[in-house]
């Protein structure tokens, strides 16, 4: 049986998709929902949904899926000083899908955004508005299937991430 990539892309704004030789490919948002802010200014900050989260995840788990032959590639969270607030909701982030991975006892790895799209993104592609473009268009490229999740999402991420992994053999 092929093994199964989960490609994650970090934050409640992210994307994961599930890759498996032989098998239509998942795309999914993140699970994510909206609440009055833990500080006491009046904001509200988004979360991820932990319970919609794994029930994805396990819904692409089957008895034939041994854990061995499952890897979780997590992008690692966007953590700038300068950045304070997207910093700390990317490491919140972070700290729900570990969990559910965890929960699930899923083997999972980290990675870095410009190893993946060292691999898979055009040489020269620089800033987000770009970043975002090229991973739209190589996604939709390589998973047609998926082109209306991809277009809703307005990248490919997640789908690229367990690409990487899974051309990389990890």
């Amino acid at each position: 049986m092929p093994k199964l990539y989960i490609g994650i892309d970090n934050g409640t704004s992210g994307s994961v998709a599930l890759l498996r030789d032989g098998s239509n490919p998942a795309y999914y948002e993140v699970p994510s929902f909206t609440e009055q802010s833990y500080t006491k200014a009046k904001q509200n900050i988004s979360r991820i949904d932990r319970k919609k989260l794994k029930d994805m995840i396990i819904s692409h788990l089957d008895t034939a899926v041994a854990v061995d032959d499952v890897l979780v590639v997590i992008e690692r969270p966007c953590v700038n000083p300068g950045r304070f607030k997207t910093s700390i909701s990317a490491v919140r982030a972070l700290e729900a899908v570990l969990g559910v991975v965890e929960d699930l006892a899923l083997p999972h790895i980290y990675t870095d955004s410009r190893a993946w799209q060292k691999s898979l993104l055009p040489k020269g592609v620089e800033g987000s508005a770009e970043l975002k473009k090229a991973s739209l268009d190589i996604g939709l490229r390589l998973f047609p299937s998926l082109e209306n999740a991809i277009k809703k999402h307005k990248d490919a991420d997640g789908l690229l991430i367990a690409e990487w992994a899974r051309r990389a053999g990890l």
